[in-house]
């Protein structure tokens, strides 16, 4: 490999509040401005933080490691019979800072490691699109119903990546785990000890068919 001066990058969206974005690159802002001229993504991507890494693909051994801890946690879509890994992970920028953070330490680079501070508009889209997020699960919890998707009480939906984890439905809005009853966003939240909002029926099926498939049925 080509020793070059680049960046491992943790990009954040307010669009996406539940990814990072983590990529190489050897100009940050030309590639922070290339992927905001974008008219597709209502909010502007931002700097995270920076670690500058005197290899070009230094990023890929670091997605090895991210797989490694947890191989869930990258997006991989299947489109056209092709499966294609992005350079999202369901993961906080905390989290994603730490990694890099345990990095450095090791090889004694710390000073390479640069948090970026949000400016006043970065801010100002966060802000936004934390009350549209908002409002939609406003709507979201009170449009959901089991019965508005013929599931009636008594009956059991599943955990989207388990089918053996059940949880019997207890009213039109909520169902029992452990003893508790929930909500499916909670659940969900308490399931993947997550905290924020989270679209509930996206992570349970219901005899395997999406929840979110049957409601738009």
């Amino acid at each position: 490999m080509a020793e070059t001066t680049g960046y491992i990058y943790i990009l954040t969206n307010p669009a996406f509040p539940a990814f990072v974005k983590i990529g190489y690159a050897e100009d940050v802002e030309v590639r922070v401005k290339a992927l905001n001229r974008s008219e597709c993504i209502p909010y502007a991507f931002r700097v995270y933080a920076t670690y500058a890494v005197p290899f070009k693909l230094t990023d890929k051994r670091l997605f090895e490691i991210i797989d490694k801890l947890n191989p869930e946690l990258r997006n991989v879509q299947n489109y056209n019979g092709r499966t294609r890994e992005r350079e999202f992970f369901d993961m906080s920028p905390e989290d994603a800072y730490s990694i890099l953070e345990a990095i450095a330490e090791i090889h004694g680079t710390a000073s390479n490691l640069q948090k970026r501070a949000m400016t006043h508009d970065e801010q100002l889209d966060e802000e936004s699109a934390y009350k549209v997020e908002k409002d939609y699960d406003k709507k979201r919890a009170e449009n959901f119903s089991f019965s508005s998707c013929g599931i009636p009480i008594g009956d059991k939906i599943e955990w989207y990546q388990d089918i053996d984890m059940t949880f019997r439905v207890v009213d039109d809005t909520h169902v029992e785990y452990e003893g508790d009853r929930m909500t499916l966003p909670n659940l969900a939240k308490r399931i993947l000890c997550k905290t924020g909002s989270l679209r509930g029926p996206l992570y349970f099926t219901y005899h395997g068919i999406p929840l979110l498939d049957i409601r738009k049925k």
